[in-house]
């Protein structure tokens, strides 16, 4: 495969967000509609797939303390700016916060579960003095495939869904081999993107550990291990940078991250076990940039199967990416990365997607110790067996059958969590 292929696929799937991407994209979406139409707001309607919901419903809005789809709806309209995509929310201001809850109280922002098979669709329609702007977003965060005004189509995706077609096409190509061919032999100067995010979710991480975010998991695990009740080892190292990341994310912290594949828990959990492993270890920057490389487009790899949105957790397949980036700073080749990956999906595989929300942290803490865990035994040439479960004799088979089960089998369990999300007693 080309060079400009795996360049191509990293600029593409790795991109800076500001909050977590489902609220964030409802926000780009109405920010995006807003501009088409001018005067006093009448009414905000969003319709979103049980996937956005569920992802958006109790998340922390950046720069806000609040959650709530209705409230990142009106915010988006009257604050946020289209034209910084997935980093819309970044600009707004204390009285923005103010007049988007008074829109919300007067029912003005409202919410729909949408008809649709897709498991990513944001529809916002705004109204504003007898006009109205409907956009769009399919499959892509940041993909808007319809734009409508007034009952007139101005824009059906163009140039911006043809690019998305494009990627999906190269992400088809990758595969393991030559994913890693490509992380020895690339030029470290193609990599600056990668660099990037090692210094924006480190960066996370540190803030999550410093400061009291959501369910402080990360700066938990960093406290017990000062008082000795952890070990000072690898592993809690990774569990609580990357956990850190998670926890800063999801409770609204203003600091931006790269996602990984439209997900920024994905993206830290990606790169945090990886800078941790390498600090740990006393790897070289280049060891390092081209391990989290690596991590990043195993990430990427599997996600272009399993899907941007799923019942399953989506940690589980950054973790895999991890594992396989921990397992070449280990000294690992081809060899001890199929296994990482053999031994991580048959390891954190059931674990289920509830939502983005504050508890997210610890399932990062989780898959990134079986990130570590994974990586030392397949660093010993230890693997699971063809003949334990789903676990197939090429890692490639066995990322199949994983992301079969994400799509095939597990339909009806999103279904019956969002009805739970939704009609809980709180």
């Amino acid at each position: 495969m080309r060079t400009n292929t795996f360049i191509n696929i990293l600029q593409n799937e790795l991109v800076i967000a500001l909050g977590c991407t489902e609220p964030v994209a409802i926000a780009l979406a109405a920010a995006k509609a807003r501009t088409y139409v001018d005067g006093t707001i009448d009414k905000i309607t969003v319709y979103a797939s049980a996937g956005i919901i569920k992802n958006a419903l109790a998340v922390g809005i950046p720069g806000t303390g609040l959650t709530g789809i209705d409230f990142v709806a009106a915010l988006g309209a009257i604050a946020g700016n289209a034209e910084k995509q997935l980093e819309v929310l970044a600009d707004i201001k204390p009285e923005d916060i103010s007049v988007a809850q008074d829109m919300v109280e007067r029912g003005i922002s409202v919410v729909h579960l949408a008809d649709t098979p897709k498991k990513l669709y944001i529809e916002v329609i705004i109204e504003a003095d007898k006009r109205y702007a409907k956009v769009v977003i399919t499959d892509n965060h940041t993909n808007i495939t319809l734009i409508e005004v007034d009952g007139q189509i101005v824009d059906m995706g163009g140039c911006a869904n043809a690019s998305f077609k494009s990627s999906n096409e190269e992400r088809s190509e990758l595969t393991i081999d030559s994913i890693v061919e490509f992380v020895n032999t690339v030029d470290l100067a193609d990599l600056g993107l990668v660099k990037q995010s090692i210094e924006l979710n480190r960066k996370a991480g540190l803030d999550g550990l410093e400061h009291a975010y959501g369910l402080e998991v990360g700066k938990t695990i960093k406290e017990n291990v000062q008082k000795g009740i952890l070990s000072d080892d690898l592993i809690s190292h990774a569990m609580a940078l990357a956990a850190a990341g998670s926890d800063a994310r999801m409770a609204g912290s203003s600091m931006p991250v790269m996602a990984n594949s439209g997900s920024g828990n994905q993206g830290i959990a990606a790169t945090n076990p990886v800078v941790a492993a390498a600090e740990k270890l006393g790897a070289s920057e280049e060891q390092l940039i081209r391990a989290v490389a690596l991590s990043h487009l195993v990430t990427i790899h599997i996600k272009s199967k399993f899907g941007r949105l799923s019942a399953l957790c989506g940690v589980t397949v950054s973790g895999t990416g991890a594992s396989c980036g921990i397992t070449y700073l280990l000294g690992g080749g081809k060899t001890e990365i199929k296994a990482a990956i053999q031994n991580m999906l048959g390891n954190v595989s059931g674990m289920m997607c509830d939502g983005a929300k504050g508890g997210c942290a610890m399932k990062v803490a989780t898959c990134t110790s079986a990130a570590v865990q994974s990586a030392l035994l397949a660093s010993k040439g230890m693997t699971i067996s063809s003949t334990n479960g789903f676990i197939e004799n090429e890692a490639e088979k066995t990322i199949d059958n994983f992301c079969r089960i994400g799509n095939e089998a597990t339909s009806e369990i999103d279904k019956l969590i969002l009805e739970m999300m939704l009609n809980k007693d709180i």
